[in-house]
């Protein structure tokens, strides 16, 4: 059976699309920015919370407090990236849920009234979002290198508030040489499927 996407679609936002782990120095401008938010905020999240918070590190300044609260491993690609992204999840999410969800607003105090409840759910639906922002990112043409490898509390303190929880950076822009690492394999899916 074949997809509905066309095959060169395909491969530049699955198949041959990686990691990246060097750029070139072309920018990434704020309209690529907003074309990629504009084609992935369609994505689904329960309630349409919509709780992703994008924060880009721009300035030189910015790079600097950024790449500290980076692993070892991670600080010479980020300081050489164009543009890196903190993604976050916003806590306080249910505030535009009235507007988000017109045909319930009563969700926001129904469903997340209390802060542990939000705090989960921004998490695992801030997520989706990130991997959808990814996405986008590659449907741009450009390539993601998404990382964890990082001191989130320090990340929190640095660009953040309380209200939000920092989920990853996303370093962006066109792969620079010897960008990709090899492929590491995939599981199949007789492994990954179950029929019941």
């Amino acid at each position: 059976m074949s997809l509905a996407l066309d095959p060169v679609a395909q491969d530049l936002l699955f198949r041959e699309a990686r990691t990246a782990n060097t750029f070139t120095d072309e920018p990434v401008t704020d309209e690529q920015v907003r074309a990629i938010y504009d084609l992935v905020k369609y994505g689904p999240t329960a309630f349409n919370q919509n709780p992703l918070r994008v924060t880009l590190v721009r300035s030189p300044e910015a790079r600097e407090r950024l790449v500290r609260h980076l692993a070892e491993g991670n600080r010479a690609k980020t300081a050489a990236a164009p543009l890196v992204a903190v993604l976050s999840a916003d806590n306080e999410f249910h505030e535009e849920l009235p507007a988000l969800l017109p045909h319930f607003p009563q969700a926001k105090d129904a469903f997340f009234g209390e802060r542990p409840v939000r705090e989960s759910s921004a998490a695992l639906n801030a997520a989706l979002q990130a991997a959808y922002f990814i996405i986008g990112v590659r449907a741009a043409g450009l390539a993601a290198g998404p990382m964890t490898g990082l001191d989130f509390e320090g990340l929190r303190k640095e660009f953040l508030d309380d209200d939000h929880t920092p989920l990853m950076v996303v370093n962006i822009g066109r792969p620079g040489p010897d960008a990709w690492f090899p492929r590491s394999p995939r599981l199949e899916y007789e492994q990954v499927v179950t029929t019941v």
